[in-house]
């Protein structure tokens, strides 16, 4: 029998397509996967049919012949102080339950969140703690007590076997902690984005020179590098969700400008169309802890269609910056435009189109689930 991995996500299946579902659905190929959605309190609306509804049990079911899906039940408020202790338990017995139902035992347990997860399943089992993101960082952006995620971050680090921090940010917070983690950066699915489709539409008369941001539109993006990039007169194409109390005001002026086209979230299976009508991709991250520590899969996923990037002065961006001349670091306002029309107006040879995606392919998620079930002892 395949071994199994259990994948404790922070977020859920159906929610925006990231690393931690992209890294499950890589592990297929070694293992089978059962994944857990966050918990659903009683009281939410019933997802699952798309009505009206309550959710009074977990869920399991086949996503592939591969994944399973597990939704679990928490208490109303779940994410409350007070009542949050008996959220993780309750998580953990229907966690249970679905292994039982399962016939089966993991093998890995990989905890996607700092919560109450670890080192209940057995001596047997590699207990496996995956920040991709500096969850103490973002406290505040999840409206959560920083001290209170710093707590339960030492003991899920107590708890794991193996610990693996998206960069080397976090990683040195960690090794504070008592912890040796292993830098275990974001990956990119490089196949959608060989062959690009027919481009999405955009309205009539829009500039034909397009730079694009490709995700959330939300408080970790720095707007000032958006308008910036709008007063250039070069089309403004963002795709993505976009956060309701983003810029209230700010970000209606900016999306209402007429070199400025908004496509809300798409499914993934989509987005390589829009990839295929910008000439330069934005990663316009704010100068903040949680963005420094992080590692955008949108940079990775410019590079795989084949387009420069300009990004601000994240860590991860220089160090991928190193790799490849296609990415260029733009610090103000002024100087990020500038370096957008520069990308946005140069043609690129083949041979720099094919080393762009060269670089991406050398960070797919098919290579990091190689080095991660090397990493948990799946295979010797």
């Amino acid at each position: 029998m395949r071994p199994l991995v259990v994948v404790a996500s922070g977020v859920t299946w159906d929610g925006v397509k990231g690393s931690e579902r992209q890294l499950a659905e890589s592990l297929t190929r070694h293992a089978d996967v059962l994944w857990v959605d966050p918990p659903v309190s009683p009281v939410t609306p019933d997802r699952f049919r798309g009505k009206a509804g309550r959710m009074w049990r977990p869920r399991l079911r086949p996503l592939t012949p591969r994944i399973a899906r597990l939704t679990p039940v928490g208490p109303p408020g779940w994410t409350r102080p007070g009542i949050r202790s008996l959220t993780w338990p309750m998580v953990r017995a229907q966690i249970g339950w679905a292994l039982r139902k399962s016939r089966r035992r993991p093998d890995v347990f990989i905890a996607c969140t700092q919560h109450d997860l670890l080192g209940r399943w057995g001596d047997r089992v590699v207990d496996v703690l995956y920040g991709t993101d500096d969850w103490v960082a973002g406290a505040s952006l999840m409206n959560q007590d920083a001290h209170f995620v710093l707590r339960e971050e030492r003991e899920a680090i107590a708890r794991a076997d193996l610990v693996l921090a998206v960069g080397p940010e976090l990683a040195e917070r960690w090794r504070e902690l008592g912890a040796h983690p292993i830098v275990f950066p974001n990956g990119c699915d490089p196949l959608p984005y060989q062959v690009l489709s027919d481009p999405g539409p955009v309205p009539e008369g829009f500039p034909a020179r397009i730079a694009g941001l490709v995700g959330q539109l939300s408080d970790r993006i720095d707007i000032s590098l958006l308008e910036a990039v709008a007063d250039t007169g070069l089309g403004l194409l963002l795709v993505g969700p976009r956060e309701p109390d983003w810029e209230p005001g700010r970000s209606d002026g900016l999306l209402n400008r007429p070199n400025v086209h908004h496509v809300d979230a798409v499914p993934f299976e989509e987005l390589p169309q829009w990839f295929a009508r910008i000439d330069v991709g934005l990663t316009p991250y704010a100068d903040t802890a949680f963005n420094r520590a992080s590692f955008p899969l949108k940079t990775l996923e410019y590079l795989a269609a084949g387009l420069p990037v300009v990004s601000t002065d994240l860590p991860a961006s220089k160090r991928l910056a190193s790799e490849t001349d296609s990415i260029q670091i733009g610090g103000d306002p002024a100087e990020f435009a500038d370096a957008v029309v520069q990308a946005a107006i140069d043609r690129a040879s083949p041979d720099v189109v094919g080393q762009r995606r060269s670089v991406a392919a050398s960070h797919s998620w098919a290579a990091r689930a190689e080095t991660f079930t090397r990493l948990a002892g799946l295979v010797r």
